[in-house]
């Protein structure tokens, strides 16, 4: 048994227009002789009627006094009512579909509700329905904890119930639908000569995802290459073939390719921390407050008398307190945003950071802070010079050419 999975977003399900997109993705793998798990996501964004964000202002958002247990069981409908709705749409079409919510399809969690990982699956009930059904609709988001409680496992969530259900079933290939063409070397928002990409690595795609590429979930692209299943991404709207995401070497998939994207994450704000007179556990001290009082860190720049660190702009003024608290004055930079150069094959190419330096020097940017890794270079500027910044990279690296 050939096996496929697709996942289609909330924009892909979000209307009839979107849903009759996806059927024909479906007939498609159908024709080529493939059984098709589908995930589905809840209908629309904030504003549509079943979409998570209007569900969670049912019960006052962010001020709600129901528990994480409750809010799960409230969230898990979304994707319910996804998943019936687009069955009932393939059944009139003659295809031979049926719905399971992520439990019923084997989707095993821990507790922590909202934010829950998976730690088993258990798909028998997938591949009975496969022997009497071409297609098996899916839930996505959700699973189940051992006490048989509803649990939603955070946002991005879809993407990996797809993934896993992927490696579950050895599925040849992860389809992840959206609305756009796929991975594209920057964001076409910003950058004049943003491209899709015909290929990328597993880790490069992880690096952009976690650096601010919002195409699909990181944890997603790790679950897939555990196995090394295939993932494409893929466009709703066209059958273009999208970004395949893949183990395939670089010597194998493509030739000389420094630079494979630039990703950016806004709204971020640097602070520097120094250290008292004969303090030595400053570094302990901040990160340890920051822990308590759930404040995640990013971007860190660890010296003897000092750390450097960014936090997102929604915690700035709660992260300013905490070190208040502790009689530091920090160094607050507001309006920032990290730029990452990413590609697989900048490891051990000498000269990636000059280029980088130079190419936003000559544009009047300064760098605040700067970090790398063997396939990622990460600075720190100001958000005024965001864009400018962007397409100076892509320039440089001439990632509008097709390698």
């Amino acid at each position: 048994m050939k096996i496929i999975v697709q996942k289609f977003g909330g924009t892909s399900v979000r209307d009839d227009k979107g849903r009759q997109h996806a059927k024909k993705h479906i007939q498609s793998a159908l024709k080529e002789g493939y059984k098709v798990a589908v995930v589905v996501s809840a209908m629309g964004r904030k504003g549509d009627p079943y979409a998570t964000d209007t569900l969670l202002s049912l019960v006052n958002g962010s001020k709600s006094l129901i528990s994480n247990r409750e809010t799960d069981l409230l969230l898990s409908c979304g994707e319910i009512i996804s998943s019936v709705v687009f069955t009932n749409m393939l059944l009139q079409e003659g295809i031979k579909a049926t719905a399971l919510t992520g439990a019923q399809a084997g989707f095993r969690t821990n507790d922590d509700h909202m934010n829950a990982k998976i730690t088993d699956m258990r798909c028998e009930r997938v591949m009975w329905a496969f022997k009497t059904h071409d297609v098996v609709v899916v839930a996505g988001f959700q699973g189940q904890a051992k006490n048989g409680d509803v649990t939603t496992i955070g946002r991005g969530g879809s993407d990996t119930s797809a993934a896993a259900l992927g490696v579950a079933l050895d599925a040849e290939f992860i389809d992840i639908f959206t609305d756009v063409e796929g991975i594209m070397t920057a964001d076409p928002r910003i950058a004049e000569n943003a491209r899709p990409l015909q290929v990328i690595t597993y880790t490069e795609v992880c690096n952009m995802a976690y650096q601010g590429a919002k195409v699909i979930h990181p944890r997603a692209v790790e679950i897939a290459m555990q196995t090394k299943v295939p993932i494409r991404i893929r466009s709703t709207y066209s059958d273009n073939p999208g970004t395949l995401v893949t183990s395939m070497s670089r010597e194998n998939m493509i030739k000389d390719r420094m630079v494979t994207g630039i990703a950016h994450v806004s709204g971020v704000t640097q602070l520097k921390v120094f250290a008292k007179k004969d303090q030595y556990d400053l570094q302990a001290e901040v990160f340890k407050a920051m822990a308590n009082e759930k404040i995640s860190v990013d971007f860190i720049n660890i010296s003897p008398n000092q750390v450097v660190y960014t936090v997102t702009e929604e915690m700035t003024d709660k992260a300013i307190s905490v070190l208040h608290s502790l009689g530091h004055e920090p160094a607050v930079e507001r309006d920032c945003a990290k730029v990452s150069v990413v590609g697989a094959g900048m490891a051990g190419v000498p000269g990636v950071t000059s280029k980088i330096v130079g190419a936003l020097s000559e544009n009047g940017i300064r760098i605040l802070q700067s970090a790398d890794s063997h396939t990622t270079i990460w600075v720190l500027i100001k958000e005024a010079d965001l864009t400018t910044a962007v397409n100076a990279l892509h320039n440089t690296f001439e990632l509008d050419k097709e390698n």
